[in-house]
């Protein structure tokens, strides 16, 4: 059935736009488009007795006594319309809104919702909320929403209440299914639930009803999750044999022991490939606790196992520095591995390419380059696909569709607690590497303001001295890459024209070709700039170990998780390295990130933190793993919630299901989202 908005009384082509404006397409997503705060309207205050000035808006009712409007200067007007009641009175006030002076009239009785302050000896309300007839119709808790450009607060309630309306005539326009909610179980019907979020007779039935379809929503959220795991199950992957030669050969030629961590996962690994249903699995671990060594083992398995593998790296950078490491690693073995990136030359891509088809090329590193069309392999067994949540849902499917249902292993170093990782990843098995290995230093990490400055580039200059090298990452200016960019490139002439004039230095932004940037990297990796100045594009993929000092300016401004990986670029030699936090003040929040950046040095506890700070959504953004925004549901404080709907959703899963409307219904909840949910 329609579901769309033009379906409501009031809403034409216009608002129709408006509301497509904020993601609110059908009925469906104006119901679950709740109010990010309420105004308090449950009481009427006597005009008199209402605090003054009211710190949060108040709610009066009077008795229109005088109209008055101002000119001042042309152009401006001021109407001031003066209510009382028994106890006391209050001047209305609105600047240039002339055509309110035909509204009031002396006699009518008028609601005010507004601040009241002191001015001129009374009290005046600017620019409030009024209704006629002296009652509010919006008595009570009021939702307060999110808005854009042409809408106003009373055409989202008014479109709300219609929406409420229409699905009492029409309970299937409702978001999830009855099948759903009869598992769940909820204190109070469906649709008074959505009523109670929207226009809450109290903030104890709001809390209720919001725990009640938060549960839902986590339920369907894992219901779908739950379902394309079974249906990647019910797939015939590549069963490998137990552990042969090559594997034991690659391992006994390592140049060091592996940790506890990089053991277990690759034992879990090991599992997966080893069974016929394909490996879904998340390899996370902090920089530098050796997961591409892991990676490089589950490469090894696949091949000797007869099939090819690909590692695919979210910049040139990276990809380039997988392949020389990887070079090293296999070196001596019969294992052919390639790699392919915007760089390569049309007749090397050629030649590359016809290798990789014929099975003359075991391992295949590379870019975005490898979902091209034209990149064929012979037989695909294993994906891994590092800093996965660089890529999208699509990208990361059209490279596991060059095989017939291959191992797929993910590999992130932004690591997220476990809570998290069953929503994000609710249909991936996680392994987590959370030692380092032996003798790495811990990076010393300073937090400092504005003032210690000159004093932190004789430090750096003192090093450099020494021969080591030093990274200046300029502050985020806003949400621009031309402002951004600009501060990098002012920051850079200023450090080489005066305080490292006697230093070679670079440059690194990400307007810069793929090309412009590798050649920069290329001259700071082989020693010949001591001091790269670079916008966050260095954040993943940078392995330097004679960089030892990481000059944050403007930390302020970075979240804990991404702070955590620019620190990672540093100490990755023998050398103690130093992560400097520049800081020119901030919010308690901002204080609190860089003093636990002081102190915690574990990638997994630090996101703990981050996840209480900023919460799922801005930590870890969901569109990027096709994953919905989640409406009523917050995974931070519903843990609990979410543990309970992952267990009700699986045993749900065990009996008789029908699959289409169970689709059906997700679709409704989810909307476009959907597709990335199921359809990975």
């Amino acid at each position: 059935m329609d579901g769309t908005l033009r379906r409501l009384k009031g809403i034409g082509a216009r608002k129709e736009a408006l509301f497509a404006r904020l993601g609110i397409q059908t009925i469906s997503d104006l119901l679950q488009y709740f109010p990010r705060e309420y105004e308090d309207r449950s009481r009427i205050w006597p005009i008199g007795s209402a605090p003054t000035p009211s710190p949060t808006p108040v709610l009066v009712c009077g008795t229109v006594r005088s109209v008055q409007e101002l000119r001042p200067r042309r152009g401006m007007t001021i109407l001031k319309v003066l209510i009382a009641d028994d106890s006391g009175a209050v001047e209305l006030t609105w600047f240039n809104q002339p055509f309110k002076k035909k509204v009031f009239h002396v006699g009518m009785d008028v609601a005010a919702f507004g601040k009241i302050e002191w001015a001129y000896g009374r009290r005046q309300m600017n620019s409030p909320e009024t209704e006629q007839g002296g009652l509010s119709p919006e008595q009570g808790f009021v939702p307060v929403y999110g808005l854009t450009d042409g809408l106003r607060q009373n055409d989202v309630r008014k479109a709300v209440r219609e929406a409420l309306a229409e699905a009492e005539r029409c309970p299937s326009l409702l978001p999830g299914w009855d099948g759903g909610r009869s598992v769940c179980g909820g204190f109070m019907p469906e649709l008074q639930a959505y009523e109670a979020m929207h226009f809450p007779p109290s903030m104890e039935v709001r809390r209720k009803a919001r725990e009640q379809l938060a549960f839902e929503e986590l339920f369907d959220m894992q219901l779908g999750l739950l379902l394309r795991r079974r249906q990647e199950g019910k797939q015939m992957g590549i069963k490998c044999g137990p552990n042969g030669s090559l594997l034991k050969q690659f391992i006994s030629q390592l140049p060091f022991s592996l940790t506890r961590g990089q053991t277990q996962a690759f034992l879990d690994i090991q599992a997966d490939m080893e069974s016929e249903v394909p490996m879904q699995r998340l390899v996370q671990g902090d920089v530098g606790s050796g997961k591409t060594v892991v990676a490089a083992m589950a490469l090894t398995k696949i091949v000797e196992n007869g099939y090819q593998g690909a590692l695919m790296a979210p910049t040139e950078i990276l990809a380039i520095q997988h392949y020389e490491e990887f070079l090293k690693l296999f070196r001596g073995l019969p294992v052919r591995v390639a790699v392919l990136t915007g760089r390569t030359t049309a007749k090397e891509r050629d030649a590359l390419l016809e290798d990789l088809r014929r099975g003359n090329i075991q391992i295949l590193i590379g870019t975005h380059a490898l979902i091209q069309k034209d990149v064929a392999f012979c037989d695909l067994g294993l994906v891994v696909t590092d800093e996965q949540h660089r890529f999208g849902v699509r990208q990361r499917a059209a490279l596991q569709g060059k095989g017939r249902a291959p191992h797929a292993l993910f590999m992130t170093a932004t690591p997220i607690p476990r809570t998290l990782a069953l929503s994000v990843y609710g249909d991936l098995d996680v392994s987590s590497i959370r030692e380092m290995p032996p003798g790495r230093k811990v990076v010393k990490t300073y937090a400092v303001g504005e003032a210690m400055r000159r004093r932190v580039y004789a430090f750096m200059e003192k090093l450099m001295a020494q021969g080591q090298q030093c990274y200046v990452v300029c502050p985020l200016v806003e949400e621009s890459e031309t402002v951004d960019l600009q501060a990098a490139t002012a920051l850079y002439e200023e450090l080489r024209a005066t305080v490292f004039k006697n230093r070679p230095c670079g440059l690194v932004h990400g307007r810069m070709t793929g090309k412009e940037k590798a050649a920069v990297m290329e001259d700071f990796q082989d020693g010949r700039i001591s001091l790269l100045v670079a916008t966050s594009v260095i954040e993943v993929g940078v392995n330097v170990p004679n960089a030892t000092v990481m000059l944050i300016d403007g930390a302020e401004r970075f979240g804990l998780a991404q702070l955590h990986q620019l620190r990672g670029r540093v100490g990755r030699g023998s050398q103690q390295a130093y992560c400097i936090l520049l800081s020119k003040g901030g919010s308690e929040e901002t204080r609190q990130r860089l003093q636990w950046m002081e102190k915690i040095h574990d990638g997994f506890e630090l996101a703990e933190k981050d996840l209480l700070l900023r919460g799922a959504g801005r930590l870890f953004g969901y569109a990027q793993h096709g994953l919905p925004d989640l409406k009523a549901a917050d995974i931070v404080r519903d843990i609990s919630l979410l543990t309970a709907a992952r267990d009700k959703a699986a045993d749900y899963l065990k009996g008789p299901v029908d699959e289409e409307t169970i689709y059906a219904a997700l679709e409704r909840r989810f909307g476009t989202r959907f597709q990335g949910l199921l359809n990975n």
